[in-house]
């Protein structure tokens, strides 16, 4: 337990041992489940939950506070399991309890407890609950990063709870940022949070940082990470966010060729595939890719930033190699949409590949252009010609 401001402590958990966070994103330096207690003169607020894992251990904490006290609200800004899934612990231990959250939330929590019982109180933009000499305001800030997303105000102290929002998974057993012990560090991992979590959501960033902009928080406590102080790192977090998450202004095409080749069959269509796209749009920005031994983070945040992608692919069993799948998973699914993708690649026995990975892109709702490029084993001259006028066929259906 460690104390925030008066009437407001920290009771949530550390898990510095955690390496991956949601299958995919590396955690070098652990994270943390931040959880807050609001006491006021009448009532109680929890916000924001905690990992089941580590539900214990959390509510033990709670209790260290409350003293057999019953809290009267478990107030959850975001619904992902990592802050809702020690729900049932929460309320065996506080049956009473009401839940607050958004309208999405509370679908959400209805099937994370697979429970039609609770006690939900869904709130709305300026809503507000009082505590008895402290208030709790809620903001609406979908797609921060869940459509459920709100932030939590307390104006007596001027606290924002943002939940993930400015969190970083970063783990140290001191609270604020101004107590860290390798703050480099900590930035390194902000910057990584921002663009794993954050990235795909900048026009709804930007409104998120509309609002603290106007609430101009003293603390921003979050889900993740240290609390985050005015005068120590607070000013320099927001700053960043607002640099990471500006409008871009028009720029000329970027086409990013991603590619798998075993014996460079598939390279060399990419290589004259670029030279066909360069042709026909001189002003683009053509990049080439080699999948293998790549950090796929890395080029999952290059195909989200593309105006326009391709992909080549060999066929082994029958299938696109295991690598081009795992460079789609990084695929931002909100704004791949409409997206132009063309496809390519070499195979042997035989050419299953392509016609998967339209059918995958078409779910997505990409632009999957009606021609694919196929080459049976090594690239004929005329192959290779045919693949630079495949690129200038792409690349002139960009202007349509």
């Amino acid at each position: 337990m460690n104390v925030i401001l008066d009437n407001v402590y920290c009771v949530g958990t550390l898990n510095p041992n955690l390496r991956i966070f949601d299958i995919e994103m590396c955690t070098e330096h652990g994270t943390s489940y931040n959880s807050y207690l609001v006491c006021g003169t009448n009532e109680t607020a929890i916000i924001d939950a905690n990992h089941e894992a580590f539900a214990g251990e959390w509510l033990a904490g709670i209790e260290g506070v409350l003293n057999g006290k019953e809290p009267s609200y478990l107030i959850l800004n975001h619904t992902e399991p990592d802050h809702s899934s020690s729900l049932d612990a929460c309320l065996a231990q506080y049956p009473s309890i009401t839940v607050v959250c958004s309208a999405s939330a509370a679908i959400n929590i209805k099937n994370i407890t697979n429970r039609q019982d609770l006690a939900i109180q869904v709130v709305k933009n300026g809503d507000s609950i009082d505590l008895g000499g402290l208030t709790l305001e809620f903001y609406s800030a979908p797609f921060l990063h869940w459509p459920d997303s709100m932030f939590t105000w307390l104006p007596e102290h001027q606290i924002a709870f943002t939940c993930d929002f400015l969190g970083t998974h970063y783990c140290e057993p001191r609270i604020f940022d101004r107590t860290l012990s390798y703050h480099d560090a900590f930035m390194t991992s902000f910057e990584a949070y921002y663009q794993a979590i954050m990235s795909p959501f900048a026009p709804w960033v930007r409104k998120g940082l509309a609002i603290l902009d106007d609430l101009e928080p003293k603390i921003v406590a979050t889900s993740h990470g240290p609390v985050l102080t005015k005068g120590s790192s607070l000013e320099k977090c927001i700053d960043l966010y607002r640099e990471w998450s500006v409008e871009q202004p028009s720029s000329p095409e970027r086409i990013a060729l991603f590619y798998c080749s075993a014996y460079g069959y598939t390279q060399a269509l990419a290589e004259h595939i670029a030279v066909g796209i360069s042709t026909a749009l001189p002003e683009a920005k053509v990049s080439l890719y080699d999948l293998v031994g790549a950090n796929l983070a890395h080029l999952g945040t290059e195909l989200n930033r593309s105006t326009a992608f391709l992909i080549g692919s060999p066929t082994v069993n029958k299938a696109a190699l295991p690598t081009v799948w795992n460079l789609l998973a990084h695929i931002d699914a909100i704004n791949i949409v409409k997206r132009p993708v063309a496809l390519f690649g070499s195979y042997g026995w035989s050419g299953e590949a392509l016609p998967q990975l339209a059918a995958h892109l078409t779910t997505l709702k990409a632009k999957v252009f009606d021609t694919q490029l196929s080459v049976r084993f090594a690239p004929s001259e005329a192959d290779l010609a045919a693949a630079e006028e495949f690129g200038k066929e792409f690349a002139l259906s960009l202007l349509a």
